[in-house]
C-alpha cells in the first residue's frame, strides 16, 4: 500500500509505503508498484496509531448495553427510580446500569433496589468500578441470596462471569477504530484463563481489531494474540502493608514489573514506600495517580516508574471535585505538568468505561483542564497540545516513549484530515480519516 502526499508531524510532505505490516519506505516521491493499493492523502497528516494505555474491554462492552445513571444523566431519587423501572432488559434477563454516584439518589442497597424493581434482577455499578449494587433477584441469580446489603465491594471474581459476557466487543473495537486507536492495554486485574481466552479468540477472529496488551502474567499458558506487561494490583486504603510488600517483592523476583492502582494519596504513599524498600524494576507503573502531593514527585522520578493517568475525569467530573475535594487538596488532582517538570515518565489513558472512550477528549482535558461547566481545574498542570497527543503515542511496553512514523516501524497509523497545526489545535476525532492496523485499512464505524 502506498500513502501518497501525506504530511508528517514535522510538516514534511512524503509518500509512505506499507508492506507486510511494516512501514517499508518514506520518501518525497515513491512510485506505485503494479497492483499496489494507493491512498491519496494530500491534505492529511500521518501519525502513529493511538494507544490507550489503560482500558477495560469487557466492562466497556457491558456498558454498551447498560443504562447510564450517572450525575450527567439522572438527577434525584425519583428520576433514578423511573429510569431503572423503565430500563430495558438485556438478553440474559438482567437490568444493568452503570456510572452511579451517591449524588444521584443517595446510598444504594438491596432494599432500595427491591422497592424500585422487585422482579427483574438488577445490577448497578458505581462509577468507580469498585462497587456493585444488586437487588434480591440479582443476588439470587449470582448465588448470594442471603447477602445482607447487596453492596458488593471488589467482588468481580464472585459475580462478573455470571453477569457479563465479552460480547459486543466488536462495537467497542469499531468505535476505537473511529478514534484512530490501534492498540489498547487491558487493565482489568487478575483476568482468569477463560477471560483471557475470550479476548485472545476475539482478537484472532477480528472482533477486536486493535493490538491488545494485558496488565498481567500469562503464567504457563500461551495466548497467540495477546501480549503481556506489568502485573496489576489494586490496593485500597486498608491495604495490608506487609502482605503488599511481599507481593511486590515476589513479583519482581519472578522477573515481572508491577502496575499499582493508586487513586488516593495514601495509596500512592504506600506504593512509593514499598518500591523504595524492595526496589523498583524497569516497567513498574502507577495507575491513575489521581492525587499526588508535591513531596512525592521526586520520589516517583527517582524510582523511575511510569505514571499512567486520566485527565479525562477533569472534563467529566471536575465540577464535583470543586464541590467535594477540600480546596487545599485540589492542586494535587490529576497532575501532568508537574510530572514533566520533575522528570516523571507519564502517559495517558481513558480508563473506559469509567471515563469516556474517546482519547481525543482526554487530550483536550490535558491541555485545557476544563470542567463540564467550563471552569478550569489546576491551570498550572496543563500541557501543550503536542504533549497531550504524545501521551497516547507510547508503545504498550513503553507508554511514555512516543512512537514515530519511521521505516521498519509497525504499520499502525492514523491519517488525520488537515495540517499538523490543525491536528494539534483541534485534537478531535472528527479529523480521523483512516485507521490502519498492521498495514490494513480498517473500515469506518457506521
Amino acid at each position: 500500500m502506498l500513502i501518497r502526499q501525506v504530511r508528517l508531524r514535522s510538516g514534511e510532505r512524503v509518500d509512505v509505503r506499507v508492506r507486510d505490516g511494516l512501514v517499508e519506505g518514506i520518501h518525497a516521491d515513491l512510485h506505485a508498484a503494479v497492483d499496489e493499493d494507493v491512498i491519496d492523502a494530500s491534505g492529511h497528516t500521518v501519525i502513529p496509531g493511538l494507544h490507550d494505555h489503560h482500558i477495560h474491554l469487557a466492562a466497556s462492552a457491558a456498558a454498551e448495553r447498560s443504562t447510564r445513571v450517572g450525575p450527567a444523566e439522572v438527577t434525584g431519587a425519583d428520576q433514578f427510580a423511573d429510569t431503572m423501572s423503565t430500563a430495558r432488559t438485556s438478553d440474559d434477563g438482567w437490568v444493568r446500569a452503570v456510572g452511579y454516584h451517591e449524588s444521584v439518589a443517595g446510598p444504594l442497597d438491596r432494599g432500595v433496589l427491591d422497592r424500585i424493581e422487585p422482579i427483574r434482577p438488577v445490577r448497578v455499578q458505581h462509577r468507580t468500578g469498585a462497587m456493585w449494587f444488586m437487588n434480591s433477584a440479582g443476588l439470587r441469580q449470582v448465588g448470594m441470596p442471603e447477602h445482607p446489603s447487596g453492596r458488593l465491594f471488589r467482588s468481580d471474581h464472585a459475580v462478573s462471569s455470571r453477569l457479563t459476557g465479552f460480547d459486543e466487543l466488536r462495537d467497542v473495537s469499531d468505535r476505537l477504530c473511529g478514534y484512530g486507536v490501534t492498540g489498547v492495554t487491558e487493565a482489568t486485574p487478575d483476568l482468569t484463563d477463560s477471560g483471557l481466552r475470550v479476548l485472545d479468540d476475539a482478537v484472532g477472529r477480528g472482533d477486536i481489531r486493535q493490538h491488545v496488551h494485558v496488565l498481567g502474567d500469562p503464567g504457563s499458558t500461551a495466548y497467540r494474540n495477546l501480549s503481556f506487561g506489568p502485573v496489576k494490583r489494586i490496593i485500597d486504603d486498608d491495604v495490608d502493608f506487609v502482605e503488599f510488600q511481599g507481593w511486590v517483592a515476589q513479583t519482581h523476583r519472578q522477573g515481572l514489573p508491577v502496575a499499582v492502582h493508586c487513586v488516593t494519596a495514601f495509596q500512592l504513599i504506600v506504593t512509593v514506600t514499598v518500591l523504595q524498600t524492595v526496589g523498583s524494576v524497569p516497567g513498574d507503573r502507577v495507575e491513575h495517580a489521581a492525587v499526588v502531593p508535591d513531596e512525592l514527585m521526586s520520589s516517583l522520578a527517582d524510582l523511575g516508574v511510569v505514571v499512567v493517568t486520566q485527565p479525562i475525569f477533569i472534563a467529566e467530573r471536575g465540577d464535583e471535585y470543586f464541590a467535594d475535594v477540600p480546596v487545599q487538596e485540589q492542586p494535587h488532582l490529576w497532575r501532568l505538568a508537574a510530572f514533566k517538570t520533575a522528570g516523571v515518565d507519564v502517559a495517558c489513558s481513558t480508563d473506559a468505561p469509567f471515563g469516556g472512550l474517546d482519547p481525543w477528549a482526554c487530550m483536550r482535558a490535558a491541555r485545557d483542564r476544563r470542567t463540564p461547566s467550563s471552569g478550569v481545574l489546576n491551570r498550572d498542570e496543563a500541557v501543550d497540545d503536542a504533549t497531550a497527543l504524545t501521551m497516547f503515542l507510547g508503545a504498550p511496553d513503553a507508554p511514555a516513549r512516543p512512537r514515530t512514523v519511521s521505516v521498519g516501524a509497525p504499520a499502525d497509523l492514523c491519517l488525520i484530515a488537515g495540517t499538523p497545526e490543525e491536528l494539534h489545535r483541534d485534537l478531535t476525532a472528527d479529523r480521523v480519516s483512516y485507521t490502519i492496523i498492521g498495514g490494513v485499512v480498517q473500515p469506518s464505524p457506521t
